[in-house]
């Protein structure tokens, strides 16, 4: 048999060559694949510091809606002055807000509150992280964009009557006190007509007396109630009397105001840093007409004479209202209420009015002489509610990834 030599010289170092290469590629696979993995944990990273930043961008605009703004203006004050979307100029339906870095310094966000209504709100947020805004990453780098529906939350008032009183109160003259729900002049957008509430809702102790001719409608008329306490007029669910006389943007020590209180522009906007300025319910597409403020008298002896305003009034002491001046919205008194002359426009008052008549003052007895008229209304007192308070998260269903 002839024996065919082989010549195995050489195969171990092919061998080797085969081994080195498929080791490396295994290597450069596993390099690979750990560097992708890093990759996606630090892109997940930078995606969720930009998640938390555009949240924490949300939640200070929440924070922040009772605060002082730019221009010396509380926020929730530009807020309630916005147009509900869409609006024309669209300009007039959002307030914008440039790039803030975030407290915790891991990126920054910008974004817009936008108006739906008078009881609810979008706030849109872009935010980007540090590496992102630093420009260090290729392709535009980590974002997101949230969005949050805020619903304000309104004083719990338990509105029951035109006029809430702690004390004796006397009608005389031509006075009108009126439970029936009525919708001011020109106020577009108003709900259904409430059901009928009391013309005076008083302590069990409380009288009422009357002279003249004067009016007192409702359903009942006069209400006394048991339950009707101090704290009725101090506390509204979870805020106390202080704590809104503290938020309100206009202070003003008690005096004799005269006619001064009056809608004030400049252009064609509302000038909210005039301190009589109450806004203009009469013309309520005007300038000052979608302006409700907190307003705070300081003091006693308070006297107001022709004019106009609305939104929520706080007295520490007593009130006298005189000639035609006009409020819509909520007024409580810690004092007693005096009011006169009327006749020349519809009411005095238009939604409701709490008087407490404490006993640190002498007079503790409302006295509604002339032709003054205390009329409820659901649609001031929402309007002034809603243009007045803070918002908050809804409870649920309240946010969305915009992307």
């Amino acid at each position: 048999m002839k024996h065919v030599l082989q010549n195995e010289r050489g195969m171990a170092l092919a061998i080797a060559i085969v081994a080195l290469v498929i080791v490396g590629a295994l290597i450069a696979g596993a390099f690979f694949s750990g560097t992708q993995e890093q990759r996606v944990a630090e892109n997940v990273r930078r995606v969720q510091a930009s998640f938390g930043v555009a949240e924490e961008g949300v939640y200070d605009i929440i924070r922040t809606w009772d605060s002082i703004g730019v221009g010396g203006v509380q926020n929730k004050v530009k807020y309630a002055a916005l147009y509900p979307y869409p609006a024309f100029p669209a300009a007039k339906d959002t307030a914008k807000y440039g790039w803030e870095t975030a407290k915790s310094r891991t990126g920054s966000y910008s974004g817009s509150v936008m108006k739906l209504n008078d009881e609810l709100y979008l706030i849109d947020m872009s935010a980007r992280d540090t590496m992102s805004l630093a420009g260090r990453i290729r392709g535009g780098g980590a974002g997101q964009r949230l969005g949050l529906l805020a619903r304000i939350r309104p004083l719990n008032l338990n509105t029951q009557a035109a006029v809430t009183s702690g004390g004796d109160n006397v009608v005389v003259g031509a006075a009108s006190i009126d439970g029936n729900d009525h919708v001011p002049g020109g106020w577009a957008g108003c709900p259904p007509l409430d059901s009928t509430k009391a013309g005076i809702r008083t302590q069990s102790s409380g009288a009422v007396s009357t002279s003249g001719h004067p009016t007192i409608l409702g359903n009942p008329p006069v209400l006394k109630d048991p339950t009707l306490a101090d704290s009725s007029f101090t506390h509204y669910g979870d805020v106390t009397y202080a704590a809104l006389a503290q938020s309100a943007n206009i202070n003003v020590p008690a005096q004799n105001f005269s006619s001064s209180i009056a809608p004030v522009t400049i252009g064609t906007a509302c000038d909210l840093s005039v301190p009589t300025n109450w806004g203009s319910p009469s013309t309520p597409t005007g300038p000052c007409g979608s302006y409700f403020p907190i307003i705070h008298i300081t003091g006693d002896g308070a006297v107001i004479n022709g004019q106009e305003g609305q939104g929520v009034l706080l007295v520490d002491g007593s009130l006298s209202v005189q000639g035609g001046f006009q409020f819509f919205g909520v007024v409580i008194v810690k004092g007693s209420l005096k009011t006169s002359g009327g006749g020349s426009t519809p009411a005095h008052f238009w939604g409701t009015v709490m008087v407490q008549d404490t006993a640190q003052f002498t007079d503790t007895t409302n006295n509604l002489s002339g032709s003054a008229n205390l009329l409820y209304s659901k649609c001031a007192i929402i309007r002034a509610l809603n243009k007045t308070g803070v918002a908050g998260m809804m409870r649920s269903r309240g946010w969305v990834q915009l992307y």
